[in-house]
């Protein structure tokens, strides 16, 4: 009998992660033998850790948190949209032995947006809050879909301007630090700090949320995140946590490993979001 292909996710920290599981209901799904386990890496551990794990047959590998700029430097050869980014959160071991660094995480965002809660992003104020690799992966496609204006704000102004300095060419985009984002209610507000896994949001100024802004927190857990909450609290019309985002973009990244797209649905109601 062979042995199941081995795959995984490597964050700091990790144990939260609920990929394992969706990659399990995605195997199950489309009939494919494979392992997909959690990997908990330190930063100074990520490149001799990760290459060791190729080094022993493994065939792909998530990345989460705060690993996904590293990815990017480990991957032999970058993707379209992983290269404009700057930021990988897909590896994957081609027939060639070169490893791929992809990014699924604007295709995971934009569908769950779009399918999923039925958001219209076009000619819609956007504000991403958080410059890291999170937010490099979705901002070429969340302005494919003609905005009137992204806005990056960040703690550290400069990082929000150097990153939306990359993108001008596709459109309206503009970074600044958090105090800068000005009072006028934005039309979607997404979180993408990791503010919430200390318990946290970012120190935004509550006036870009209003009666008809819609919040979006990449970050997941079964209750309410601190974002979500803090967006309710300021009166928002409704807010989502990204588990919506979590499972298409597993999905994305499992199609690109196994060649077989698997049906969303099914994991999304497992997981009592649909």
């Amino acid at each position: 009998m062979r042995t199941p292909d081995q795959y995984g996710v490597v964050g700091h920290p990790i144990s939260h992660s609920w990929s394992p599981f969706i990659h399990g209901l995605f195997a199950r799904q489309t009939d494919q033998s494979l392992v997909y386990r959690l990997y908990d890496i330190a930063p100074e551990d990520f490149r001799i850790q990760v290459l060791e794990f190729f080094t022993r047959g493994g065939r792909g590998l998530n990345v989460t948190v705060p690993h996904k700029e590293a990815a990017a430097e480990l991957a032999n050869e970058l993707t379209v949209r992983a290269d404009r980014a700057g930021a990988v959160n897909t590896l994957i071991m081609s027939a060639e032995h070169t490893l791929l660094g992809d990014n699924t995480d604007g295709h995971g965002l934009v569908t769950d947006m779009r399918k999923n809660l039925a958001l219209e992003l076009t000619n819609e104020r956007i504000l991403i809050l958080g410059a890291g690799g999170a937010t490099r992966g979705v901002v070429e496609p969340l302005l494919s879909l003609g905005p009137t204006e992204v806005v990056i704000a960040n703690r550290t102004p400069d990082r929000a301007v150097n990153l939306a300095s990359l993108f001008q060419d596709l459109g309206a985009v503009r970074g600044c630090g958090f105090e800068d984002v000005g009072d006028e209610p934005f039309d979607v507000v997404i979180n993408a700090t990791a503010a919430g896994l200390s318990g946290s949001v970012p120190n935004v100024d509550g006036a870009v949320i209003g009666s008809h802004t819609v919040c979006y927190d990449m970050s997941y857990s079964k209750s309410a995140t601190p974002f979500v909450t803090w967006a309710i609290e300021q009166g928002c019309a409704r807010a989502h946590k990204g588990w919506g985002m979590l499972v298409e973009q597993a999905a994305e990244s499992f199609t690109l490993w196994r060649g077989v797209r698997p049906d969303t649905e099914p994991v999304l109601a497992a997981l009592g979001v649909k």
